[in-house]
């Protein structure tokens, strides 16, 4: 194993000028190409029929029935997470990303001019003293926040926020206003515009900041952090432009929140940007793993800025207390759907040899491997579908593209606990807990 520690510390305060707040109304959309690495490319989407799933359509079940959702060439099929067995799904042309809306039923849909509202079917719902719970058949709606090359979805601190990376639009709101408005609307939502358009990506703060990465569609610098507010009204608090091609982000303990640089990391904490260089000239970290269990934040690394294809096998694992860096030689390569984080914190990577690597992320000491699929190799287009790790709970669910298959392993035991063959080429993967 090689480790590596580098220690460096930027800030920088600035402020910005007030406008108005701007407020979106959804639409009906056709999917376009968003940029490479992060957004969804052509295909135009097909048109289910509208609404949600009526209640005549949902059963009582004995508990939160949390399931997968995955998207295939033409289509979204939804699981069941316990017995892996298909509960339903929509079609839907073109390549589509999935993300968790965040309150525990409905996936948005990156198709391009849309974030389009996928209604998963499982709701848990009080009654009186006890807990009613439906498992409803799964549904794409034809509700949608409209956007301009859909990008990053993220949540934090109790909202969700989209980010349209052909306008710079950053929308954000309330999750749990999807129970508001269950069979029609959306919820309600603030709009913050940045400066230019851009490939980014916005984080919600704890007390109504807002953090925003800086760019236009020639390159990305770094990143701002606005304070409470609303719309263009939020007064910027801190600012670094020291993060050259800043992509992803994840949140790590006591609310740290990182961006991925070509040449490090930069951490937001406590109100001051940190900056942990890499120790090469690039050392890009653009995809990233976060828990609120662990101070140390699981990421990629990257060397060859010229590589139509970099097979890594070395992995970051970034210190937000210390601002440290340690690298990790697994003796494998994975992709940037491999990387993924225990119920306790602990570091995931899915290799290519077929394991499943569980890390110790304080001292970057691999404790196990769990052999989860066959070796594999992965496409030089990122499009295409790849061995795949979600992880929800204490499940790390593993997609087996090749063999049509998807795994359930066991974190506890580190066993592989249930297996099941697909009838689609599965893609992306993530989940709703029900």
């Amino acid at each position: 194993m090689r480790i590596i520690i580098v220690k460096h510390m930027t800030t920088h305060p600035s402020f910005l000028r007030p406008s108005r707040r701007i407020l979106a109304v959804p639409s009906v959309f056709v999917s376009a190409l968003l940029l490479a690495g992060c957004g969804a490319a052509p295909g135009p989407a097909s048109r289910p029929s509208a609404g949600e799933a009526s209640p005549a359509a949902a059963r009582e079940a004995q508990g939160p029935a949390p399931r997968l959702v995955l998207t295939y060439d033409g289509g979204i099929s939804v699981l069941d997470a316990k017995t892996l067995k298909p509960v339903g799904g929509a079609e839907l042309a073109g390549f589509n990303r999935l993300n968790p809306a965040g309150d525990g039923r409905h996936v948005l849909v990156s198709t391009g001019d849309a974030f389009r509202v996928f209604d998963a079917g499982s709701w848990s719902e009080p009654h009186g003293d006890h807990s009613h719970h439906y498992a409803a058949e799964p549904r794409l709606t034809e509700r949608a926040f409209e956007a301009s090359k859909a990008g990053h979805v993220v949540r934090h601190a109790g909202k969700t926020v989209l980010f349209s990376d052909g306008s710079g639009k950053v929308e954000s709101f309330d999750p749990a206003g999807f129970a508001k408005t269950l069979t029609t609307g959306l919820p309600a939502t603030d709009v913050y515009t940045a400066p230019e358009a851009h490939h980014g990506v916005a984080v919600p703060l704890e007390g109504g900041g807002l953090l925003v990465t800086l760019g236009n569609d020639e390159r990305r610098t770094g990143a701002v952090v606005l304070g409470p507010g609303a719309g263009q009204d939020r007064k910027e608090i801190a600012r670094n432009e020291n993060c050259p091609g800043v992509h992803g982000e994840a949140v790590a303990a006591h609310g740290a929140v990182v961006l991925g640089c070509q040449d490090g990391m930069l951490i937001y904490k406590g109100g001051t940007f940190t900056k942990v260089d890499s120790p090469d000239n690039y050392g890009r970290m653009g995809n990233q793993a976060g828990s609120e269990e662990s101070p140390v934040v699981l990421g990629d690394y990257k060397v060859d800025k010229a590589a139509k294809l970099e097979r890594p096998t070395r992995i970051s694992l970034v210190n937000t207390e210390t601002a440290t860096l340690r690298l990790v030689d697994l003796g494998t390569s994975y992709s940037f759907r491999s990387l993924g984080r225990g119920p306790a914190g602990e570091a995931l990577v899915l290799g290519t040899d077929g394991g499943l690597r569980v890390i110790d992320p304080a001292t970057g000491k691999v404790t196990s491997t769990i052999k989860v699929t066959a070796p594999w190799t992965e496409s030089e287009t990122w499009q295409d579908p790849r061995p795949t790790l979600f992880v929800q709970g204490s499940t790390a669910y593993v997609t087996e593209p090749d063999a049509r298959k998807i795994h359930a392993v066991d974190l506890k035991s580190g066993t592989v606990e249930k297996s099941a063959v697909l009838d689609v080429v599965p893609n992306e993967l993530t989940g709703v807990e029900g």
